[in-house]
């Protein structure tokens, strides 16, 4: 039998996703205004884009009570 997943996991999950999401929509609304990351290089754009989705994946697994394993 497969062990429960753990709540850390998945509050982890739904944060990267919805980050994900939360993002894709903001560069949708404002897809003809660069604005949002103007001010950063060309070549960091991306990685800078990246850390929303893995900020609130980090914050969602930290608070996220343990699952006591048996």
């Amino acid at each position: 039998m497969a062990a429960p997943v753990e709540k850390k996991v998945t509050v982890a999950s739904v944060g990267a996703y919805l980050g994900s999401v939360g993002l894709l929509a903001i560069l949708t609304a404002v897809q003809g205004d660069a604005g949002l990351v103007a001010p950063l290089p060309d070549a960091l754009e991306p990685f800078a884009l990246g850390l929303i989705p893995a900020a609130l994946t980090f914050v969602g697994g930290w608070y996220a009570k343990h699952t006591p394993r048996a």
